[in-house]
């Protein structure tokens, strides 16, 4: 590892942990030269994933924007950010366990929604009239009544 203070390679590792929940680890090094000391994260470098969009469009994924999409759909609703960060990490993990390099917008819509469904039945309704673009209130209705005979079978 170079050093960023004098651009020698001779550093070395003094301390080793992990960081943020394990997926990560932060090296404490030093340099062999200046002495100065430095830290380094190590991580493991992801797949780089593109979405098809529903008009053939192809564009990176983005994180964010499954992000703001949950955000809108759980506003004033008893959801905490910790569990909507929660959600956001199951349906990201979903997603790059298929190992697909592209995935259709399609599918993540489906992976988000049936979390969603498990974790707020208000949210997932929302979500599902803008990402299913419900045209009418008949539409609406039939969605509604497949969570509430699913609710009468529990």
């Amino acid at each position: 590892m170079k050093c960023p203070f004098c651009g020698k390679e001779n550093t070395r590792v003094i301390d080793s942990r992990p960081a943020d929940d394990n997926s990560s680890i932060r090296r404490r090094r030093q340099c062999d030269e200046c002495s100065k000391r430095f830290t380094t994260y190590e991580k493991v470098e992801a797949i780089p994933l593109v979405v098809i969009k529903k008009d053939n469009n192809r564009e990176p994924y983005d994180r964010a924007k499954i992000e703001a999409g949950v955000f809108r759909s759980c506003h004033k609703r008893p959801i905490s950010v910790d569990q909507i960060n929660a959600l956001v990490d199951e349906v990201e993990n979903a997603i790059f366990n298929l190992e697909e390099k592209e995935v259709p917008s399609s599918i993540i819509g489906e992976i988000l929604m049936d979390k969603l469904k498990d974790l707020d039945p208000v949210a997932y309704v929302r979500f599902a009239s803008v990402y299913r673009e419900f045209k009418d209130v008949n539409t609406f209705m039939n969605e509604l009544k497949k969570i509430l005979d699913k609710d009468n079978l529990k």
